[in-house]
């Protein structure tokens, strides 16, 4: 996993100083893997480091470092008896406080600093996986080595675009909110067709005429098309064809998608292209229950599988 720094820029623009406690390091079985990590301020927090007595605790610890503690902390659990976890291997944390100039200050593939007071100058371990990085050799997990903690920065997110706040729209948009790296756009008719309040973090867009916001896409957006009109879901195919996208998916049956090639063929689309738009949408084990296709789509995102994530069957 990866520091979100999306994620640290927002929770610090609305709570100011927030500490972010990542788990650097584990021995043996534990709840989460190095890299996880859970934003603490007073009033909240978000993500997760695995929950339970160890969660609790960081949370608490977390709080009391932001009002009089260090910038740093380090700290290292067992989790046996002494926390009421049977993980039974060994965690160690590393809790730091941001400001909005802390996170301004994040640049580059990879952070890299010291967290513990015994630390001297960065490690031979840490400046190789800081000369690969930089040579574009990727950065890897993080690393805890010397005293000094290493960790890659999230590549920007990836841009995915729902259309339709229908029931499949909403269960798309309620799966894919909680997932890193995603930057959602919600696009339908009204306002009135969302939820209110609309989902943190989710840019919702209204527009009479919602198929003009294609040109605005992104060239690398992901889109997923489940609106309630049959002729818009048209319009959309169209629409993003000539624009281009690195995914798209069709709420929609066989014969349904069928008349569509049909349809986009008389508009000009050679067929090579059509089949970018993979037609239904969901995986078909998983069945059609609005919420069991967004499992099946938000697990091909996951997995990088830009052929498949909307490659299953489902009635429209």
């Amino acid at each position: 996993m990866s520091l979100d720094r999306a994620a640290l820029e927002a929770a610090t623009a609305a709570h100011g100083r927030v500490a972010r406690v990542a788990v650097a390091q584990t021995q043996g079985s534990a709840p989460r893997e190095p890299g996880a990590a859970m934003l603490v301020w007073p009033g909240g927090q978000a993500g997760t480091i695995g929950g339970g007595a160890l969660e609790y605790a960081a949370a608490r610890a977390a709080r009391a470092q932001l009002a009089d503690g260090p910038a740093v902390a380090v700290t290292r659990h067992a989790l046996g008896p002494g926390l009421g976890q049977c993980c039974g291997g060994a965690v160690t944390l590393v809790s730091e406080v941001f400001d909005a100039a802390a996170v301004a200050a994040l640049a580059g593939p990879v952070f890299a600093r010291p967290v513990e007071q015994r630390a001297g100058e960065m490690p031979l371990a840490i400046r190789r996986v800081v000369a690969g990085a930089r040579g574009g050799q990727g950065a890897g997990g993080p690393l805890l080595a010397g005293g000094w903690l290493i960790e890659p920065v999230a590549p920007a997110a990836r841009p995915v675009w729902v259309w339709g706040a229908g029931h499949v729209g909403r269960a798309l948009v309620g799966v894919l909110t909680p997932l890193p790296d995603i930057a959602l756009v919600w696009v339908d008719t009204g306002p009135e067709r969302f939820p209110d309040p609309a989902p943190e973090g989710v840019t919702c867009r209204a527009a009479p005429d919602p198929a003009a916001l294609a040109a605005e896409a992104p060239a690398d957006a992901h889109h997923l098309i489940v609106t309630y009109s049959h002729a818009l879901d048209l319009e959309l195919c169209h629409r993003l064809l000539s624009h281009g996208f690195a995914s798209a998916g069709l709420i929609g049956s066989a014969s349904k998608w069928a008349r569509f090639r049909g349809r986009l063929g008389q508009l000009g689309h050679a067929p090579a292209q059509i089949a970018r738009i993979r037609c239904p949408i969901g995986q078909p084990e998983l069945g059609k229950h609005p919420q069991a296709i967004a499992v099946g789509v938000a697990a091909a995102l996951l997995s990088d599988d830009t052929e498949n994530v909307a490659a299953g069957d489902a009635a429209g």
